[in-house]
């Protein structure tokens, strides 16, 4: 049973053609917020991150139930005149759609924006792709790994210079895209609640790739030369890195003057207090190699929990380097809800990450598991107004997928 959406986007119905991680990840945030989000899965095998296996949990892919919980769940073939229809009678009364396809797909099916907005003048059509649906690069398709290669972002990550290219752990890209499309849902849909007008939202991967590079662009632009790795550090402030302690890792934030100061208070050492070349955040960054020789000397001296005590007593902003397993366990993690339990029919109780936004009078939440292939077919079509045997029909003529 679908428990009562709740959120700031309570009564707004989105209809998500998306697949794998970018246009999910919008779907996903919106669904988070109240909205009504109904995943349109393709007649055979649905959403790619169905087959993303292992891992999984009793056989339902672990992927597919983090990227698409909060939302319903249909199956229909494009290509079938009945399935097109069924979609088009779903376009009549949605305030928005997402899809992530190559260019030209949805058009080519006969239900891209040009054509869908004739049903639907209010509607919000966003699209996620590769690099966007405009000049040279508009036609190439998108992956995480290219687009953090283009944007810069692989420039500025890892060890150093002259280490290899290393990616961000994370698929940043696709789920920073993801989030760029939810904000510009969200932008859009308020006009379209003073106006009626719909429009196209158009973000891609590229530029959630750029976005991230702002501090590292900032000093291009203004130098003329594009900054490198640096690893954990900073590179308008230090120090502001990873240090090696007795037992593990510890992040530093003394970044400005003050915090300098009290750490330098803390480690309670007259020479480094004294030493010229770090007495301001220039020098600092200009002698950083033998700064950070200093400090690993200093905090190899100590455990990482000591050292978190002294450094929070002091003021200066720390902490651990955790792993995937011990941030879902953290206080912290558990106090902010992010890391909710659902209940999925196949599965049992599943975890999954929350809402990384709080409302004070419109909380959203993640209630539902989920869906299974097709699991919400006869409910969204009942509610289209089609009756049982038309429903049953367009089962058996395989224009739509159902659960069961």
């Amino acid at each position: 049973m679908t428990a009562e959406r709740t959120g700031p986007l309570k009564g707004m119905r989105v209809l998500d053609l998306s697949h794998v991680m970018a246009g999910p990840v919008c779907g996903l945030m919106l669904a988070d917020m109240g909205a009504d989000v109904i995943k349109v899965e393709k007649l055979e095998g649905g959403d790619d991150t169905r087959r993303m296996l292992p891992p999984d949990i009793n056989g339902e892919p672990a992927a597919f139930m983090m990227m698409n919980r909060n939302k319903r769940g249909i199956a229909l073939d494009l290509k079938h005149p009945r399935g097109k229809e069924v979609l088009k009678r779903l376009v009549a009364s949605a305030d928005a759609l997402i899809e992530n396809y190559r260019h030209d797909t949805m058009q080519r099916l006969g239900v891209g924006y040009e054509a869908l907005k004739e049903i639907n003048p209010g509607l919000i059509y966003c699209e996620i792709s590769g690099f966007g649906r405009t000049g040279p690069w508009a036609e190439q398709g998108g992956f995480d790994l290219v687009a953090q290669g283009m944007s810069g972002l692989m420039s500025i990550t890892g060890e150093g210079p002259g280490r290899e290219p290393v990616k961000v752990g994370a698929p940043l890209t696709d789920i920073t895209a993801g989030i760029l499309g939810a904000m510009g849902v969200c932008a859009a849909y308020i006009h379209k609640l003073k106006t009626g007008e719909g429009q196209r939202v158009d973000t891609s991967l590229f530029e959630a790739g750029i976005t991230h590079t702002y501090w590292q662009s900032a000093i291009a632009f203004a130098t003329g030369v594009s900054p490198g790795p640096m690893g954990s550090a900073h590179p308008l402030s230090a120090p502001y890195q990873a240090f090696p302690t007795k037992d593990g890792w510890i992040n530093l934030g003394a970044s400005n003057q003050r915090t300098w100061l009290k750490l330098v208070e803390v480690l309670d050492d007259p020479e480094l207090a004294a030493d010229p070349r770090f007495k301001e955040n220039a020098g600092r960054m200009g002698n950083l190699p033998a700064l950070v020789e200093v400090l690993t000397r200093h905090f190899k001296k100590r455990t990482t929990a000591e050292w978190l005590t002294l450094l929070e007593r002091a003021g200066v902003p720390a902490g651990p380097v955790l792993s995937i397993r011990e941030m879902h366990a953290h206080p912290q993690t558990i106090a902010r809800e992010m890391v909710p339990e659902v209940e999925h029919p196949v599965a049992g109780k599943v975890q999954t990450i929350g809402l990384p936004v709080k409302f004070s009078k419109t909380p959203g939440k993640v209630a539902n598991p989920a869906p299974l292939f097709g699991q919400h077919t006869r409910e969204v079509l009942a509610e289209l107004g089609y009756s049982s045997e038309e429903i049953e029909k367009l089962i058996a003529e395989r224009a739509v997928g159902a659960a069961g």
